[in-house]
C-alpha cells in the first residue's frame, strides 16, 4: 500500500513537472513571437503666418530730443508701412529701451580715470505678425526704401509658422501608424504568419524642416522658422503580437 502511493505521488510529480515545463516554453514562444516596426509619416506644406522684427534707434546728448527724433521715425515708419498695406493691427511697437553712451577715458601714462558721457541712445524694435505671408516679403525686401526719408530700420530675416499644425500632426500620426502597420503585415506575410493584437505603440518626436535642405533631425525635434516651405514628419513605433 505504501509503495504504491509512493508511485501515484511520484507519477502526480511527473505530470505536475510537465505541465510547468510545457507552459514555460509556450510563454517563450510568446515572448518571442512579436513584431515592431517603426512607420514614418511625412507632409510638405506651406507656411501661413509670418513674422518679421525690426529696429530704430537715435542717439543725442540731450534724453527729450533723443525721444523726439525716434518718434518722428515712428510715424514715419508707420506712414510707410501703412502705404504697403500693413494695417495697425499687423503692427506693433515694443517699448523704447534707453542707455546711456560712454566712452573710457585714460590718462596719458595709461591710467583709467572715468567715464565720458557721449549721449543717449534710444531704440526701438517693431513686430509685423500677418496671414499675408507674401505682402510682408515684399516689404521686408523693399524696406531699404525708408533710407530716403532719412530712417535707417534694421530688420531681421522673416519667421515662418503653421496655424493649423495640431491638425497636421494628427494627420502625421495616422500616416505612421499605417506605414508601420503595412510593414508590420508585411514582414508576417513573409514569416508565414499573420498580425495579432497591438501590444504597444511609442510616438517619435514630431519635425519640422525646410524643404530640399540638409536640415539634420534633433532627439528634441526641429522646427525651422526659417523657411516658408517646410517638411512635417513623425515616427511611430508599433509591437505587434503574432500569430
Amino acid at each position: 500500500m505504501k509503495r504504491a502511493l509512493t508511485a501515484i505521488i511520484f507519477a502526480f510529480a511527473i505530470i505536475i513537472a510537465a505541465y510547468l515545463l510545457g507552459h514555460a516554453i509556450i510563454n517563450r514562444n510568446k515572448a518571442d513571437g512579436t513584431i515592431t516596426v517603426t512607420g514614418l509619416g511625412k507632409a510638405d506644406f506651406t507656411s501661413d503666418l509670418i513674422v518679421w522684427d525690426g529696429s530704430f534707434s537715435k542717439e543725442s546728448v540731450d534724453l527729450q530730443q533723443a525721444y523726439s527724433d525716434l518718434e518722428r521715425d515712428k510715424e514715419i515708419i508707420t506712414a510707410y508701412l501703412n502705404s504697403k498695406g500693413i494695417n495697425d493691427k499687423e503692427l506693433v511697437f515694443n517699448a523704447i529701451n534707453s542707455n546711456k553712451n560712454t566712452r573710457s577715458k585714460y590718462s596719458e601714462d595709461g591710467r583709467f580715470i572715468g567715464e565720458e558721457f557721449l549721449g543717449y541712445v534710444l531704440s526701438q524694435s517693431i513686430t509685423i505678425e500677418s496671414n499675408d505671408v507674401e505682402k510682408v516679403e515684399t516689404v521686408s525686401r523693399e524696406i531699404t526704401e525708408l533710407l530716403n526719408q532719412g530712417v535707417q530700420l534694421y530688420s531681421s530675416p522673416p519667421r515662418y509658422y503653421y496655424t493649423k499644425l495640431a491638425d497636421l500632426k494628427i494627420e502625421m500620426i495616422s500616416k505612421a501608424t499605417e506605414d508601420a502597420r503595412i510593414r508590420a503585415e508585411k514582414i508576417a506575410e513573409n514569416s508565414d504568419s499573420r498580425l495579432g493584437d497591438l501590444l504597444n505603440a511609442n510616438m517619435g518626436v514630431f519635425q519640422i524642416t525646410g524643404q530640399n535642405s540638409n536640415e539634420e533631425y534633433s532627439w528634441g525635434g526641429t522646427y525651422n522658422t526659417s523657411s516658408k516651405e517646410k517638411t512635417a514628419s513623425i515616427t511611430m513605433k508599433l509591437t505587434y503580437d503574432i500569430k
